[in-house]
Order: structure tokens, then C-alpha cells, then sequence
């Protein structure tokens, strides 16, 4: 899955899924990636797109970007992409 501007959605990498709600990608099915608590086993049924799991605990699947997902941060680094 690839965000708006072009982009590939990768494992941990920090999203805006709507207004204040944030979370981390926790699995990437396109990549066949997948974080410890998500096992591959419960999820690569859907075929592909990302989890996300929202600060406040819930998880969302997208199997596409809409217009309100966008980046915040890239997996592995402090740098942040958009503020609000």
C-alpha cells in the first residue's frame, strides 16, 4: 500500500488515520511484514494493505489510503513528515 503522495507504507512507520487519531503500522501485507503481536497466520487473509494500531488501542485495517491517512514518521527514524 502506498500513501497519497506516492510513498510505500512500511512496518512502523507513525500515521494520522483521521483527525487526532494516530497509530503504528503493525503490519504490511503487501511486504509480508509483520510486527511479534500480529502473527501472519491471523492477518495475510485479507490479501493485502496494512494494520494499523491506534495509540488508544484499537487496530484498522486499509487495504488502500484514503484522504485522510497520512504519514507522521518513518519506521526507525525521529523525523516527522507532517505536524498538525
Amino acid at each position: 500500500m502506498k500513501y497519497s503522495e506516492g510513498q510505500p507504507a512500511v512496518l512502523g512507520d507513525r500515521v494520522e488515520l483521521w483527525d487526532s487519531m494516530i497509530g503504528t503500522i503493525v503490519c504490511t501485507i503487501d511486504d509480508n511484514q509483520y510486527s511479534p503481536e500480529f502473527a501472519r497466520e491471523h492477518l495475510a487473509d485479507k490479501g493485502r494493505g496494512v494494520f494499523v494500531k491506534a495509540d488508544d488501542g484499537p487496530v484498522f485495517y486499509y487495504d488502500e489510503a484514503d484522504e485522510d491517512f497520512e504519514p507522521l514518521g518513518r519506521a526507525g527514524s525521529a523525523r516527522i513528515l507532517k505536524i498538525s
